[in-house]
This record gives structure tokens, C-alpha cells and sequence, in this order.
């Protein structure tokens, strides 16, 4: 369990265009692609929460489930959503469509919490928002951008007090970065896949 402690929040039930359907809810090795982020990161927090509005689909698998304070505002309204039910000062958030998500490097982004307002990986593809921790103290913020209609997350980062977190830190942990790979369309489920059975995993059976 990380200490101090921090919520957890799963981005989930977003509109899925190139997919087709809700992604958090997609058949992955006998469960749902969010109950696979889910087992992966239930350990680490002692307050676990799907973002959600269907509270139906989403309830069953047994944790809580918030739905969005301000309606359609995409992830940034889930962001909002999750800081407004969190517990605690710092919340981490993920998409629900991240299966390969690492512990070592929740833990790690964590653990930087204290001192910022955001902590959040930045790869060669550039931040990762949506695998990153938020503290309560982004709520203002948040609130003006969605009354002004701006939904980059990213364009919160010039508000606050960021902890920009780079490859050359978490390669240690995730050689790969892996944990970044998120799923977009049916062929990129399938390469999520493979990358578990590869990795011996129980979410690649049938």
C-alpha cells in the first residue's frame, strides 16, 4: 500500500470512437479490459474508484463508481470528477484502457506526490495525463477550464506545480514502458494481447 496514502481513480465510459464501443468494458482473457487496470492497481490504494457514468455496467465490479460532476467534458471532467470523491490529497488517475500498467511505477509517481500539484510521466510521445497523479489542490483550476470550455488536460500544467517525470527515471522500473501502451482500436487490443501472453500473463487466455 503506498504511504502516504493516495485514491486511485480508473478514467472509464468514454464515447470510443475509433473503438466502437465502451473500451472499459471489452472482453480481455475472460474478464473486461478494466477489471484487468483494476487488479492491477486495487493493492496499491486504500481508496479504489471507477470515473463512470454508467453506474450499472461499471458497478459490478466492486468498487465504487462516480460519475461526472459536469457532464461531456472528456478526461478532463474525469479528472474533475475523481478529485471532487477522493479521500485524499493526491489522487492517481489512469485510463481505463492502459492493461499493462506497472506498480513499481504507480508507486514511483506517488511517491513525488507531496510537494506538486501534478506528477506526470513525459515519454518521447510527450506527457501521459492520463497515468499521472492530480493533488485536490488542481480543482480550481480544473473548474475554470471547464467553464471555459478549454478540455486539454494538458493546459493545466501551466497553472500548477508540476513534477515532470522522464523516461531516464522510469526505464528502471519499466524497461520498456510498457505501462504507457493504451488501447485505441480492435488491432491494438490484440497487441496488448500478445504482449501479455508474451509475458506469461493470465489476461492473454481465451
Amino acid at each position: 500500500m503506498i504511504s502516504p496514502p493516495v485514491t486511485g481513480a480508473i478514467l472509464a465510459g468514454g464515447r470510443s470512437r475509433r473503438m466502437g464501443s465502451d473500451k472499459g468494458l471489452l472482453p480481455f482473457g475472460g474478464r473486461r479490459l478494466v477489471e484487468v487496470v483494476l487488479e492491477r492497481i486495487r493493492p496499491l490504494f486504500p481508496q479504489v474508484m471507477i470515473i463512470a457514468d454508467d453506474s450499472v455496467a461499471y458497478g459490478r465490479f466492486g468498487v465504487p463508481v462516480e460519475g461526472d460532476r459536469v457532464p461531456d467534458k472528456g478526461p478532463l471532467g474525469g479528472i474533475h470528477a475523481a478529485l471532487c470523491a477522493s479521500r485524499f490529497p493526491h489522487t492517481f488517475c489512469i485510463a481505463c484502457d492502459m492493461p499493462l500498467a506497472n506498480p513499481a511505477v504507480i508507486t514511483h509517481l506517488c511517491s513525488l506526490a507531496r510537494d506538486h500539484d501534478v506528477v506526470v510521466p513525459c515519454s518521447a510521445k510527450g506527457f501521459e495525463p492520463l497515468h499521472a497523479v492530480y493533488a485536490r489542490s488542481c480543482l480550481p483550476h480544473l473548474e475554470q477550464m471547464i467553464r471555459e470550455d478549454r478540455l486539454r488536460v494538458d493546459a493545466l500544467y501551466a497553472a500548477v506545480r508540476v513534477r515532470r517525470v522522464g523516461e531516464d527515471e522510469l526505464r528502471p522500473l519499466d524497461p520498456s514502458l510498457r505501462c504507457f501502451l493504451n488501447v485505441n482500436t480492435p488491432e491494438e487490443l490484440e497487441a496488448a494481447r500478445g504482449l501479455l501472453c508474451r509475458g506469461g500473463e493470465a489476461a492473454c487466455e481465451s
